[in-house]
C-alpha cells in the first residue's frame, strides 16, 4: 500500500510515493535563495536517495592527501569542492555571520526532511560521549562484538538464568544454597570484589574506597574508613582484587557474596577448601573462572537459541545504523567470542527481520569472526579456520579475505587482509578489559564502550535534581559557617599565646564573647552534619540504594568505573544504535576537562568586569 507523506513547510509540500521492495522515481522540490530546483529522488524500500550524493564525484572529491587538522585529527575521509566549482560569490562576508546564516539555512533544510536536529540526541541519555576526540570521518572499519554490544539481553532474564546455573553448579559441589535467591540490586558494575576480606567495594578514581559490603551487609561509613584508610584498589593485583566491568559477573559477584554469609555463619564444610575469603572465592571457581563461566554460559546459550525472544531486547534502530555505516563506506566486522551456531542464530534472530530488500545479517558484515578467543585475540595469533557451511563445517585457513566468515585467527590478520591498521580501525564492545583496553594498549584501535546502564542513571539524576540540589546547598553553608568558625578560633588561639592581634577590634573583644560565638557557630555545624548525612547516604539511590550511581563516587567525584571508560573508551554511549542520530561522518570532540583551579580563574575575571 502507498504511503503518503507531507512536509511541514506548505510551499514544500508534496507528496512522496514509497513503494517496499521496489525502485522507483518521483520529484520533490528544494528550497534555495527565494528560488525552488527540481530535483530527483530514488526511493528503495523506505529509504529516499538523492542522486547527487550517489553520484557526488559530480561536485565532491575526497581529499587525496591525508593531513591532520587543528585537532591533530586525520582528514582522511574528508570532502573538498571540486576545482572550478561555484558558490564562492554567495558566500562574501565576515565568516562567522557568513557561517550562522548557512547553518540556519541547512537546519531548515533538515526540517524539511524530517530529519530530527543532530543537537537533539547530545544532552540526553542516548547520547554518544567523547573522552578523546574522535573524527569518524577518518575510520575505514568498525569492528563490534554482539554479547551486550549488538545484541541486549534482558538483564533480568539473562543474570538471573546465569544465577540460576551458577548456584546449580555450587549445590553440586556442596555448597549450601538452600534458600538463596538472586537480588539484582545487590550488585552493580563497576564494583570491585576484595577476595581477601569477603568485601564489595565501590572506589572512586584514585582507588579509594567509599562504601564497601560485606557478605550482603553495607558497612559503615567509619568501618569503611577504619578497613580501608590507608588502603587503595589496584586493579593489577588479580590474586586480591576482582573488578565487575562487565553485566556477566553481576551474577557471579551475588552468588560470592552470598556464600561469604554463609561462610561466617560457619555454614560451609571445611573440606570444600581452606576457611578465609580467598579460599572461598578459589573454591566457588574451582576448575578455573574461565572455565566456569564458560560452562555456565554454554548452559544458558543452549537454553537462549532454543527461546530468544525470552532473552534478546530487539532494537529496529540498530540494522539501519550499521547499514548508514556500511553505505558511507566504511567495512563493518564482527568479532565476537561467542560461536557459529549461536551467533548465526542469534543475529538472525535480533537483525534480519529489520533489514531491507531480503538482507541478511552476513550482507552486513565485511568480515565475521567467532570464537575470538578474546583478549588474546589482540594480543597474539591462533589458527584460524574458515567457516565454510551453513552447519559450521570449518577448514583450515591461512589468510584472511573480505567477506569471510572465520573462527580463531587474531587482530593482526585482520589487519593484514584488510589492509588498515591502528587507529583507522574503532572498536566497539561491552567489556571494558576485553573489548576496549586491550584492542587499544596493543593495537592502538580506536574504542567506543556500550553501557547501557547509561540511560536508567540519566533518569536517575533527572529524578535527583532537588535533593542533590539541597543538599549541596546545605554543605556550601556548612562551609561558610565553617569558615567563620575556623577564623574565630585562630583569633582566640592567638589571644591565649599572647600573640599581637591583628585588629583593633580583636584587642578589644571580650573572650566570653569570643567563644560564646564559636559554641553557636559549633552547634550550627553539628546540626548541619546530621543533616547532611543522611542526604549523602541517599544521594543516587534512584539509581541503586546501596551502591548510588554508577558514574560518581561520592557526591562529586568520578567511580573507579568512570576512570577506566575514560582512560581506554575514546568515545561511551548505552547502545549501538545511538549512532544512528550522529550520521558516520560525525567529528566527536572531547570537552574541556574542568581543573581545580579554573572556578577561581572565572570568579576572578568575573570580579573583574
Amino acid at each position: 500500500m502507498d504511503a503518503i507523506t507531507h512536509m511541514r513547510n506548505p510551499l514544500l509540500a508534496r507528496p512522496k510515493v514509497i513503494i517496499p521492495q521496489t525502485q522507483t522515481t518521483t520529484t520533490t522540490t528544494k528550497k534555495k535563495k527565494n528560488s525552488l530546483d527540481v530535483i530527483t529522488v530514488f526511493v528503495v524500500g523506505n529509504r529516499m536517495i538523492c542522486p547527487c550524493s550517489v553520484a557526488g564525484g559530480d561536485v565532491f572529491t575526497s581529499s587525496s592527501k591525508h593531513d591532520v587538522d587543528y585537532l591533530g585529527q586525520s582528514t582522511k575521509g574528508d570532502l573538498n569542492l571540486k576545482s572550478g566549482m561555484g558558490g564562492q560569490a554567495t558566500l562574501e562576508g565576515p565568516i562567522e555571520e557568513v557561517a550562522r546564516m548557512e547553518a540556519l539555512e541547512a537546519k531548515d533544510l533538515l526540517d524539511d526532511l524530517g530529519i530530527v536536529s543532530p543537537y537533539s540526541s547530545r544532552n540526553s541519555s542516548r547520547g554518544i560521549f567523547c573522552s578523546r576526540t574522535l573524527n569518524l570521518r577518518s575510520i575505514s572499519a568498525i569492528g563490534y562484538d554482539m554479547d551486550y554490544t549488538l545484541m541486549h539481553y534482558n538483564v533480568m532474564a539473562w543474570e538471573g538464568r546465569a544465577y540460576d546455573y551458577c548456584m546449580d553448579n555450587l549445590k553440586n559441589i556442596g555448597f549450601p544454597v538452600a534458600g538463596l535467591s538472586f537480588d539484582p540490586d545487590l550488585v552493580i558494575r563497576g564494583l570491585v570484589i576484595d577476595k581477601e576480606k569477603g568485601n564489595l567495594v565501590k572506589a572512586d578514581r584514585f582507588g579509594y574506597v567509599k562504601r564497601a559490603m560485606h557478605g550482603t551487609r553495607m558497612l559503615s561509613n567509619r568501618a569503611v574508613s577504619e578497613m580501608y584508610g590507608r588502603e587503595l584498589v589496584d586493579l593489577r593485583k588479580e590474586n586480591r582484587w576482582e573488578f565487575l566491568n562487565t553485566l556477566f559477573s553481576v551474577s557471579e559477584a551475588v552468588a560470592y557474596m552470598q556464600m561469604v554469609d554463609r561462610l561466617d555463619e560457619g555454614a560451609i564444610a571445611p573440606d570444600l577448601g581452606p576457611l578465609d575469603y580467598k579460599g572461598l572465592y578459589k573454591a566457588i571457581y574451582a576448575v578455573g573462572k574461565a572455565l566456569f563461566r564458560a560452562h555456565v554460559e554454554g548452559q544458558l546459550k543452549n537454553e537462549i537459541m532454543s527461546k530468544p525472544e525470552l532473552f534478546v531486547e530487539p532494537d529496529p534502530e540498530l540494522p539501519l545504523a550499521l547499514l548508514d555505516q556500511k553505505e558511507a563506506g566504511k567495512r563493518l566486522l564482527l568479532i565476537t567470542n561467542s560461536d557459529y551456531h549461536y551467533t548465526d542464530k542469534m543475529m538472525k534472530h535480533s537483525f534480519n527481520r529489520f533489514l531491507p530488500n531480503d538482507m541478511g545479517w552476513r550482507d552486513l558484515f565485511d568480515m565475521v569472526i567467532v570464537s575470538a578467543r578474546k583478549p588474546e585475540f589482540f594480543q597474539m595469533s591462533h589458527p584460524m579456520y574458515e567457516v565454510v557451511t551453513g552447519e559450521g563445517l570449518m577448514r583450515p585457513c591461512f589468510k584472511a579475505r573480505p567477506g569471510g566468515l572465520y573462527s580463531g585467527g587474531s587482530a593482526q590478520m585482520i589487519e593484514n587482509s584488510l589492509n588498515i591498521h591502528g587507529d583507522e580501525i574503532l572498536y566497539v564492545g561491552d567489556h571494558i578489559y576485553t573489548d576496549v583496553s586491550q584492542s587499544k594498549v596493543h593495537l592502538r584501535w580506536r574504542t567506543a564502550l556500550i553501557c547501557r546502564e547509561l540511560e536508567e542513571e540519566d533518569s536517575a539524576l533527572i529524578q535527583s535534581r532537588g535533593h542533590r540540589a539541597a543538599l549541596i546547598e546545605l554543605i556550601n553553608q556548612k562551609e561558610v559557617v565553617g569558615d567563620l568558625f575556623n577564623q574565630l578560633r585562630l583569633a582566640l588561639q592567638r589571644r591565649t599565646k599572647a600573640r599581637p592581634a591583628q585588629t583593633l577590634a580583636a584587642t578589644n573583644m571580650d573572650d566570653q564573647e569570643l567563644t560564646e560565638s564559636m559554641q553557636k557557630l559549633l552547634i550550627v555545624m553539628q546540626r548541619l552534619d546530621h543533616k547532611i548525612a543522611p542526604m549523602l547516604e541517599a544521594d543516587g539511590e534512584h539509581f541503586n540504594r546501596r551502591w548510588g550511581f554508577l558514574s560518581r563516587a561520592g557526591l562529586w567525584d568520578k567511580s573507579h568505573l568512570v576512570r577506566q571508560i575514560e582512560k581506554y573508551a575514546d568515545i561511551y554511549t548505552s547502545r549501538v544504535s545511538n549512532f544512528l542520530h550522529y550520521t558516520p561522518f560525525m567529528y566527536f570532540r572531547s570537552q574541556e576537562q574542568t581543573l581545580a583551579h579554573d572556578s577561581y580563574s572565572y570568579q576572578h575575571s568575573e570580579f573583574n568586569k
